[in-house]
């Protein structure tokens, strides 16, 4: 058989295995008919039955979309199911095998290929007519399997033409290995040493591809990693790192340059690290930040953008994580006039957002909110935000020294890194100001211990804490895929609440993993909160020589739940896996 899938071939088998009613199979067909006769261009039978939105009469009365009736028809040709994931194709080198052409007019994508097999994903099973050229060109076995139609024609116009700048780009420089800027230089007599331009058509479409595509697949961080012979491309997705892509040498330091050249860096300078910003657009037209961050390796230069989504800033409390209680408590505390709040944490844990987002709520137009960052995260017209430059010796404590004259009501230190910066914060809270800032501590109560050793008099943090909040990134599982688990057994609770009295919850849930996640199990992340109040009772043990377990046993008394405790909160109530509380809490045991 060598045709093309016809909507007489589906409806006959849709109304074969119960899927459509006959009492209204011809009625369903004429409205396919009319989507297919009313479309510009050509559309798929397939995209043309999920636009009627049906819904299967057989169990478990599914509805019918462009995902389920592919993988529905990849049954009924008995060939496999192939989701396309763009992070798993090197894309290429499976655009060596056919030109971009010959790919749309026959609605093929060669996806995956080894030293003897090519699988090549399709949306026609009876269209064979490439297939024996195929097999010729590419000296391979041809392994067909059966693909969403939209995504091949997407992904077709995207995988090809990336390929093309890519090579394009390698081939310019006249040579596949450059002499580049690292400690293992490798000189070839007689070949010229010209480097990719940075504003070459083919590196800027390289770099707009890069972006487009980290913002779809909701990526926080993308690193670009120079290695010996080729450069990796990795996304942060969900707190985990995923390697996208490698590309040769010499156009990671073009894409390099490029996104320097954009984010006003000096690009000829690459022995030390620089920072930089650039704001963008997604394809959708949403404004989007990127932090730049240079570091020179063995290798060349290492360049870490991070996402920021103004939108963040927006978000309330709960749509944070925060329960109500936790938020409650917070919102009282940042309303207080004077006196120092701390976010302590890792660094990825979320400590940014919930200072913006907090910030953001607290900027009316009756109060002054002065922030002094390195660098400035997300720039926020509500805010006057000032950069800290070590080169000019603007440091945190001249910041703040400097804001003090600026009659703020508010001030935000990006970080408490050293005694002149704790001091000056403390000043700024003694003169009747409130002062938010970070540290990186393990939990709340650790951050008293980590100003006293940095030098701060205990009286002086008496007189002026007042809140401390220390919090961790959970990945939440995905609602679409998530299964009931089971009950928890009681060693594994009791491990977890480690003597709380917290009831044992009826059900857990697991990752399972489905094409919303990328197979993981997990969609987005939510927050895990340890907030102490710092009550009279709390003051009076803050001393000269303070003791740590006096103080978390204190911060408990007066309602602060452990993040252990937020995490097993977060496992009741369905959001999260024990597994990954455990994880990311293992080091509060």
């Amino acid at each position: 058989m060598n045709k093309a899938l016809d909507l007489q071939q589906i409806f006959t088998w849709l109304l074969t295995d119960g899927m459509v009613d006959k009492a209204h199979v011809k009625a369903h067909f004429a409205q396919a008919q009319g989507i297919l006769r009313n479309t510009v261009g050509a559309m798929h039978p397939l995209c043309a039955v999920a636009h009627c939105k049906l819904v299967s009469t057989s169990a478990p009365h599914k509805h019918l979309t462009l995902d389920y009736l592919t993988e529905w028809l990849a049954g009924q040709v008995h060939l496999p199911f192939y989701r396309i994931d763009p992070l798993k194709i090197d894309f290429t080198r499976v655009a060596d095998v056919m030109s971009a052409s010959y790919a749309a007019r026959f609605n093929i994508l060669p996806v995956e290929m080894t030293l003897d097999t090519l699988v090549v994903a399709t949306a026609d099973p009876f269209a064979l007519e490439w297939e024996a050229e195929i097999a010729k060109i590419s000296r391979r076995v041809i392994r067909r399997v059966i693909a969403n139609p939209l995504d091949i024609a997407q992904y077709t116009s995207q995988f090809f033409s990336l390929a093309k700048s890519i090579k394009k780009a390698n081939k310019s420089t006249g040579q596949d290995l450059a002499l580049r800027n690292n400690f293992e230089q490798l000189v070839e007599l007689g070949k010229t040493n010209r480097q990719v331009d940075a504003n070459d058509q083919h590196v800027i479409n390289i770099v707009d591809w890069l972006w487009q595509y980290a913002f779809e697949q909701r990526a926080s961080d993308i690193h670009l990693e120079p290695k010996r012979d080729m450069g990796t491309i990795r996304f942060r997705i969900d707190g985990v790192l995923h390697q996208v892509y490698q590309v040769p040498a010499v156009v990671m330091i073009a894409m390099t340059a490029r996104i320097k050249l954009l984010g006003r860096m000096d690009v000829i300078e690459k022995r030390r690290p620089q920072d930089g910003r650039i704001k963008t657009r997604t394809a959708g037209g949403q404004e989007i930040e990127l932090r730049l961050s240079t570091l020179p390796t063995a290798f060349g230069e290492k360049l870490v953008m991070r996402i920021f989504d103004p939108e963040v800033v927006v978000k309330t409390l709960p749509e944070l994580g925060f329960p109500a209680d936790d938020a409650l408590r917070w919102d009282m505390l940042t309303k207080r006039p004077h006196g120092i709040i701390l976010v302590t944490g890792p660094t990825g844990s979320g400590k940014t957002t919930t200072l913006y987002t907090t910030l953001k709520a607290l900027a009316t137009s009756e109060v002054n909110v002065c922030t002094v960052e390195d660098p400035i995260e997300m720039v926020e017209a509500s805010f006057n935000q000032m950069q800290v430059q070590p080169g000019i010796d603007l440091t945190f404590a001249d910041g703040v020294r400097a804001l003090m004259r600026q009659d703020p009501d508010i001030i935000m230190v990006g970080e408490i890194r050293d005694l002149a910066t704790a001091e000056m914060a403390i000043q700024a809270a003694l003169t009747g100001h409130l002062v938010l800032s970070t540290l990186h501590t393990n939990d709340a109560p650790s951050a008293v211990m980590r100003l006293l050793e940095l030098g701060v008099p205990y009286y002086l943090l008496e007189a002026t804490l007042i809140g401390i909040m220390a919090q961790r990134l959970v990945r939440t599982l995905c609602p679409e895929c998530k299964a009931p688990d089971g009950v928890i057994s009681d060693d594994v609770w009791q491990a977890m609440i480690g003597g709380w009295d917290l009831p044992k919850p009826a059900t857990v849930y697991r990752p399972v993993g489905c094409p919303e996640c990328r197979q993981t199990g997990y969609r987005g992340r939510t927050g895990i909160y340890e907030l102490l109040t710092v009550t009279e009772h709390f003051s009076t043990l803050v001393q000269e020589q303070t003791d740590i377990g006096a103080l978390r046993r204190q911060s408990i008394a007066d309602g602060m739940k452990p993040l252990r405790i937020a995490g097993a909160h977060k496992i009741s109530e369905g959001y999260t896996s024990a597994e990954e509380v455990l994880k990311v809490t293992s080091s509060l045991l």
